[in-house]
């Protein structure tokens, strides 16, 4: 005779299910004080290698082992006022101002890609891509986005804008392999960040949507373009 499947009390059922959700609590809690430890530790000491350029590097050694990055760290004064204005101009126009966040530039690009059908435009600022690139995978959900909005405020509530800016442009793509803007201006032009001229800065936050692709296609008429428009856009720039 087949025995009876044995029911738990209800009382059982309750403390279980709470048990569950307190440790279910006390893990996302733990995650973001990481979070936020690091965010502290990365106001005064600059990152190393970001999860993004791990990744990066980990896709390249598939095709040859021996691939190595190249990326070098620079602290804010050495990197031309030109591309600090041109990556705000490109990237973040309310950069000095929000808080991280810019909901009417999210907004916008909602509606522009809704009406296209298709995803055309962002709305992450400097902030939420320096969120990502510092602790996130590309994974898209809204999990993960909601995580990088999480962490976009611990960014904007420890660091100046100044310190803000100083890690994307450090950490930055610029290129197959290429991270930073030390890296990315010697890659494309042979010259430090600090020697970047107007044109050139405005070529290389031309490329940021799209680095790897304009790296191989430096001739796109697309890239031509963004670099005209950021051009005339960042002369209006004061960056931090």
């Amino acid at each position: 005779m087949a025995r009876r499947a044995t029911r738990l009390p209800w009382r059982r059922v309750l403390r279980v299910a709470a048990m569950t959700a307190l440790l279910g609590v006390t893990a996302v809690l733990a995650l973001q004080l990481w979070f936020f430890a690091h965010v502290l530790w990365w106001n005064y000491f600059d990152p190393g290698q970001t999860p993004f350029m791990r990744r990066e590097l980990a896709r390249l050694h598939e095709a040859d082992p021996r691939r190595t990055l190249r990326h070098r760290w620079v602290p804010y004064a050495q990197i031309s006022v030109n591309l600090k204005r041109a990556v705000i101009a490109a990237e973040d126009a309310n950069f000095t101002v929000h808080d991280g966040v810019d909901w009417d530039a999210i907004e916008r690009a909602y509606e522009q890609n809704r009406r296209r059908g298709r995803v055309v435009r962002g709305g992450s600022t400097i902030t939420m891509q320096l969120a990502k690139n510092l602790f996130l995978s590309g994974e898209r959900s809204y999990l993960r986005k909601g995580q990088e909005l999480v962490i976009t405020y611990m960014i904007e509530t420890v660091m100046t804008k100044r310190r803000i800016l100083e890690l994307y442009l450090n950490v930055a793509e610029w290129g197959v392999g290429v991270f930073g803007a030390e890296a990315g201006a010697r890659h494309h032009f042979g010259v430090s960040a600090a020697q970047l001229g107007p044109w050139e800065a405005a070529r290389m936050a031309a490329m940021l949507p799209r680095p790897r692709y304009y790296d191989a296609n430096r001739g796109s008429p697309a890239l031509a373009r963004r670099t005209a428009i950021v051009g005339r856009w960042m002369g209006s720039v004061d960056p931090p």
